[in-house]
């Protein structure tokens, strides 16, 4: 099994240690920096190269929205998970939308955490649960654009199956063994999904599931 390479960043040091402890206990994980800065945080990125970066997002220099902007127009395989005190709204949105492939609030379990770094590691987004009511409540806001009316009569029945499984928060692998299929198979039903829906990230099929009742707050 690879390991995930890991960079922690967050100015304060305990913060990082207790990090570099929980995760490193983990056998399939490996840090291999550490940042106190968002500028440091870009330096070591582009030096390391590192698989998943857990951030903090209040740091000295740089917000840890703006570094996460800047790390993905130059390393968008990089993926992103936010580590913060900060559960409000805007942190929320602004860091969802700056690319993050996850967002975890500092009093959260550990296995949040582990499990969000993995699930990034696959390609998935990972909200933590306690923040799933926000992510519901801004997207009822706004009624489904029309011209979305007919667009899941193009899926299939085992398409919807998949969609409504990947939204609710499972993996490739979690849906294969609930559906009895392959993750292969799971695999190639999202990437039709996605076509299908002119879908691009994680992020929008959940929006849209969301939005067309298919799964619940």
């Amino acid at each position: 099994m690879s390991e995930i390479r890991l960079l922690l960043v967050d100015d304060h040091e305990v913060v990082r240690t207790g990090l570099r402890m929980l995760l490193e206990s983990c056998e399939d994980m490996l840090i291999i920096g550490e940042a106190s800065s968002g500028g440091e945080a870009l330096q070591r990125i582009k030096q390391l190269n590192p698989d998943v970066v857990v951030m903090d997002l209040t740091l000295p220099d740089i917000s840890g929205i703006e570094v996460t902007r800047l790390i993905l127009q130059d390393q968008p395989e990089v993926c992103i998970i936010a580590l913060t005190i900060h559960e409000d709204e805007q942190y929320f949105f602004e860091m969802l939308r700056a690319g993050a492939s996850g967002y975890v609030p500092k009093r959260a379990a550990p296995e949040h955490l582990i499990n969000a770094v993995r699930a990034a590691h696959k390609g998935e987004v990972y909200i933590h649960p306690a923040l799933a009511k926000i992510l519901v409540k801004d997207f009822l806001r706004y009624s489904p654009d029309e011209s979305e009316a007919d667009d899941i009569q193009e899926l299939t029945p085992r398409e919807i199956e998949v969609l409504e499984l990947l939204a609710d928060g499972l993996n490739n692998e979690e849906v294969a063994a609930r559906l009895y299929i392959s993750p292969h198979t799971v695999a190639r039903h999202r990437e039709n999904i996605m076509r299908k829906l002119n879908l691009h990230r994680r992020i929008d099929l959940v929006r849209y599931a969301i939005r067309k009742g298919m799964i619940e707050a």
